[in-house]
């Protein structure tokens, strides 16, 4: 059960609210919640739906104003639980009938909460209707869960393991994380460290059903990150600011941070890298397979991957090239009220999920988001300076089994004035190409040659590159601190 929810529905209740939408995927865990709120007031808690009627009995099935006609003959304190009114509601008659039903309800020291996966009150009811949404199950819940299972099967297991299963089905129903657990613990008939990761896999699997979200393993350390000195700096100073100890000290949870700058130099790359940097689960929040997704409505699909990242905090939430669904937005009014829905949990969240968002075209981002308050900085991610590209051009040869010292890097750095970072790694890899077609080891020359036969983004997109360097000066802070850095947009 949650008690947070518990508590909101309680107070709620206690507030006069006589109608309460209740919004979950585990209905059985909203009952025992409601159950909770009910012995807590006195009440009783009744339940209704379509096929069984008023407590299973089968007096007022087939729909819901038959069940309220039933429900209407109860005179005790009682909390009534709908199932599924959602499909109800729209109805006409129906409405009428709950509104003239709610005076009698505060009269009799009831009230009725909606339960269902989406409860969307029709316009005559929802001024009357509160809304709770049903978080997803928190670490000791599924603690609990967890080690009543292992009790009943007179298993004795170390507190950490139990902990680890824990954190591996962290984002899961309860449901779901039961049925994860005993798939694992079963096969591997014990809490090791195979059946830890088979519930970390089962997981991925499981969350396939959320489209607007996925899971990244990321490999990446900020150390094969070229450059951006002052974006790793600041990161730095914020790997420990998710401790208690930080809140002991009077810090804030970090919120998160925008990259803005030209594409393939390293945005992308640097969110992947902070979330092995930090040891947290990397989370992929696209914005356009929430809107492409045919069996789930835009706004469930982002409040479900929202309360699953926050289920799983601490967490990196990556937002990749986010303009574009604002961009998508516009003129969608369904789709403006998600946006809106996401600006405002970016501004009002308060569990420890750092949102990495990145973007390459600033004229599609709303003034809104770029205030302070959705993030705790904007960086502008410049083309890489000579140095830069130097580390970067290092980076990737050693990555590839060669060792730097042996090449003139730094004329090959050079050479490659504009490119950018992904440019960079193309042409290592072009080289090794020609140099594995012709059976010999890379040599400098074909490293000179496949940097010459690249053509910068920056000469394809200089108007577009120039005005976005523009537009970042006074707005955002550069993310490398270079001295050498060289101004290629003030010239001319």
């Amino acid at each position: 059960m949650s008690a947070s929810a518990a508590d909101e529905i309680r107070d709620l209740l206690s507030a006069g609210w006589r109608l309460v939408a209740c919004e979950s995927f585990e209905e059985d865990r909203a009952l025992q919640t409601l159950e909770r709120v009910a012995t807590a007031r006195g009440q009783k808690c009744v339940t209704w739906s379509a096929a069984g009627g008023v407590g299973g009995s089968g007096a007022g099935a087939g729909g819901l104003d038959a069940g309220i006609a039933v429900l209407e003959e109860e005179a005790e304190p009682a909390l009534f639980a709908l199932l599924d009114a959602q499909h109800w509601i729209q109805d006409p008659v129906t409405q009428r009938r709950l509104r003239d039903w709610l005076p009698e309800l505060g009269a009799r020291k009831q009230a009725v909460v909606l339960v269902g996966p989406r409860v969307d009150p029709p316009l005559e009811l929802a001024r009357d209707t509160a809304r709770v949404i049903l978080p997803l199950p928190t670490h000791p819940e599924l603690r609990g869960l967890f080690t009543r299972i292992l009790d009943k099967r007179g298993v004795s297991v170390a507190a950490e393991r139990v902990d680890e299963a824990v954190r591996a089905c962290l984002g899961l129903t309860s449901g779901e994380a039961l049925r994860v657990f005993r798939r694992a613990y079963r096969s591997a008939q014990d809490l090791s460290d195979a059946a830890v990761n088979e519930m970390v896999r089962d997981k991925q699997r499981a969350l396939r059903r959320t489209p607007a979200l996925g899971f990244h393993e990321s490999t990446a350390s900020l150390e094969q990150v070229g450059g951006l000195a002052e974006l790793k700096r600041w990161l730095f100073e914020r790997r420990r600011a998710f401790s208690e100890e930080a809140r002991q000290f009077g810090l804030p949870v970090p919120r998160g941070l925008l990259l803005l700058g030209v594409q393939g130099c390293g945005k992308s790359l640097c969110a992947k890298a902070v979330a092995r940097e930090w040891r947290f689960p990397l989370l992929r929040l696209d914005m356009a397979s929430a809107f492409a997704s045919p069996g789930q409505s835009p706004e469930l699909a982002m409040r479900e991957a929202t309360q699953i990242a926050e289920s799983l905090a601490p967490a990196i939430l990556w937002i990749d090239e986010i303009e574009k669904g604002f961009a998508a937005s516009a003129g969608d009014a369904s789709a403006s009220r998600v946006f809106g829905s996401f600006l405002t949990w970016l501004s009002e969240k308060e569990s420890p999920v750092f949102v990495v968002a990145t973007a390459n075209d600033v004229t599609q981002l709303p003034p809104e988001l770029l205030r302070r308050g959705r993030f705790d900085e904007l960086f502008f991610v410049d083309l890489p300076c000579a140095d830069e590209r130097r580390e970067i051009l290092s980076i990737h040869l050693r990555q590839r089994g060669r060792d730097p010292k042996q090449y003139r890097v730094s004329e090959h750095a050079e050479a490659a004035e504009r490119l950018t970072g992904a440019e960079l790694e193309q042409a290592v890899t072009a080289a090794l190409y020609t140099a594995f077609a012709e059976n010999r080891d890379v040599e400098d020359d074909d490293l000179a040659n496949a940097i010459g036969q690249t053509v910068p983004l920056y000469d394809t997109y200089e108007e577009r590159i120039k005005e976005l360097r523009d537009w970042s000066r006074g707005r955002a802070r550069p993310a490398s601190t270079d001295p050498k850095m060289v101004d290629l947009f003030a010239e001319g």
